[in-house]
């Protein structure tokens, strides 16, 4: 009897202790932020399409601009307000590029989480290119200020797939004028300095 008491008083304990801790181990988690499943299918994809130029995303044509051709993306970001192709009119360097709007608006405070967000969700990601080989992205986080009109963090994909030598991803900030502020998802390849 005495054995069943003190295993009865022990459980009580270890149940009003649980109590207490539950809310802790839900808000620690809340604070880590996973990311989206459709976030990195759909950066997978759009990393896959690099290697024929996007083509395989690629939608309607938009209005040109004297120097490029503009595309609608077949695939997008979750919550992307949209997402562009752009092709280039260069004989020196044809590879197309790739841009998402992830936030569009007057408050820093969302598009910095935007910000953030974003580049966590490239940083985890992970895709499988030609050789079945898993690769992911890999950077770190410049943190912007209010004060300044641009900040990006470069994500460079970890692998030794020929055509993704250059390849990188970009997450940048940009306050446009003192109150409106974006956030740009961009994959693209690196031109170097000799390229025009």
């Amino acid at each position: 009897m005495y054995i069943a008491a003190k295993f009865y008083s022990m459980r009580k304990t270890l149940s009003l202790a649980m109590l207490f801790l539950l809310p802790v181990f839900n808000l620690s988690a809340q604070l880590v932020r996973a990311t989206p499943p459709v976030f990195s299918e759909n950066l997978a994809k759009i990393t896959q399409a690099f290697r024929n130029n996007y083509y395989s995303i690629q939608g309607e044509q938009l209005p040109s601009q004297d120097d490029m051709d503009t595309y609608r993306s077949n695939v997008s970001m979750p919550g992307a307000k949209q997402a562009l192709i752009y092709r280039f009119h260069s004989k020196v360097d044809t590879t197309a590029s790739w841009q998402c709007l992830l936030y569009a608006g007057d408050n820093f405070r969302e598009a910095l989480k935007a910000y953030k967000n974003a580049c966590r969700d490239v940083n985890r990601t992970k895709v499988i290119l030609g050789d079945n080989a898993a690769a992911t992205y890999k950077g770190k986080i410049e943190e912007p200020e209010e004060g300044l009109r641009f900040v990006s963090s470069i994500f460079i994909l970890n692998t030794k797939d020929p055509p993704y030598e250059k390849f990188y991803a970009e997450v940048e900030i940009v306050n446009l004028n003192f109150d409106q502020w974006e956030v740009h998802l961009n994959l693209q390849s690196k031109k170097d300095d000799t390229e025009k």
